[in-house]
């Protein structure tokens, strides 16, 4: 299957360039600072946030070309996401991420929980120095939303009443709020229309939707080896997804052995072979499916380049990660 990297080829270098930029930004201030930011933007994440704000900077741009704006937008992306796994990485007690010990195993929680909290500090200045207040208005509502997003989850854990909006509202705050957000901010920077504006914001909305899905259904098919963390492992925290929400549907005595949260002898072994055996893991593809030809159909507008072939690819490939 073609790798994400591969996908990001118009924009290769200037992802090298973000990575290294992002290590002496964090890590010039302190020794365990920079020690966390070796370790955070070393550890081989697949980069999908910076590249889509990247190559739809390139591809509204009508000579192609970046800005500096362009390019610390794509930094402050990736600097907010690595501090919302950080901090994560603690509420859910963690020991991996990305195949890699996380900083709270390797530095300590106290370490961690303010490492992240200087990652968002960080990225709060640099946006701040964009000087564009709509910019600064769109990012600084995604570091709202995902502390909303891991309330939400915190207080949701083993309810089995949970629906299927209230599982996309999670996930739209916890993952596609970054991407729809910095998206439309490319755009904003790039001065492109309001109609279009909102496209771009549509088409990360979608994308990280899709992406969101994705990874609930590869909990439950892929290895732990495949995923960096135990297979199974959301559903063993109560943390309850798409393939369990389907599947409740189908089988009511699988919402009794979560709300005794597998409290019984096989209880979670039973709850993952009756998910399994439902429909639970197909509908949730189908769901993914219907928000990446939705991410599609938002890039109408744009003219073909590179980087919006790019873009589709990208789309394209969060549902090949299910093959």
């Amino acid at each position: 299957m073609t790798s994400a990297i591969s996908l990001f080829s118009p924009v290769e270098a200037d992802l090298s360039l973000l990575s290294e930029n992002l290590k002496r930004l964090v890590g010039a201030r302190h020794p365990i600072l920079h020690a966390a930011a070796e370790h955070l933007f070393g550890a081989g994440g697949k980069r999908i946030r910076p590249a889509v704000v990247l190559l739809l900077s390139r591809a509204t741009m009508s000579d192609q070309s970046l800005t500096a704006q362009h390019r610390r937008l794509a930094e402050i992306t990736e600097m907010i996401h690595t501090a919302s796994l950080v901090h994560d990485d603690v509420v859910d007690e963690a020991e991996m991420r990305r195949g890699v010990p996380t900083v709270h195993s390797s530095f300590g929680n106290r370490i961690a929980v303010l490492a992240g909290d200087f990652l968002f500090a960080q990225s709060s200045w640099y946006l701040a120095n964009l000087d564009n207040l709509e910019v600064v208005k769109l990012l600084s509502r995604v570091i709202m939303d995902l502390a909303e997003g891991e309330i939400q989850q915190g207080l949701n854990r083993f309810d089995t009443e949970l629906s299927i909006e209230a599982y996309l509202d999670k996930s739209y705050y916890k993952t596609a709020s970054l991407i729809a957000n910095s998206a439309k901010a490319a755009g904003v920077l790039s001065g492109v229309s309001a109609e279009l504006k909102e496209q771009l914001y549509g088409y990360g909305r979608n994308l990280g939707l899709a992406f969101q899905i994705v990874d609930d259904i590869l909990d439950f098919t892929s290895s732990t080896e495949t995923l960096g963390k135990p297979a199974g492992s959301d559903l063993r925290s109560g943390n309850l997804t798409a393939p369990v929400l389907y599947a409740m549907e189908e089988q009511p005595a699988l919402a009794q052995a979560i709300e005794r949260e597998f409290a019984e002898v096989g209880d979670f072994e039973k709850a993952i072979a009756t998910i399994h055996q439902s429909q639970g893991i197909e509908r949730s593809r189908t769901l993914a499916a219907k928000h990446i030809e939705q991410a599609n159909a938002c890039l109408a507008e744009l003219a073909p380049s590179t980087s919006r072939q790019a873009l589709l690819d990208i789309a394209d490939y969060v549902l090949r990660r299910l093959h």
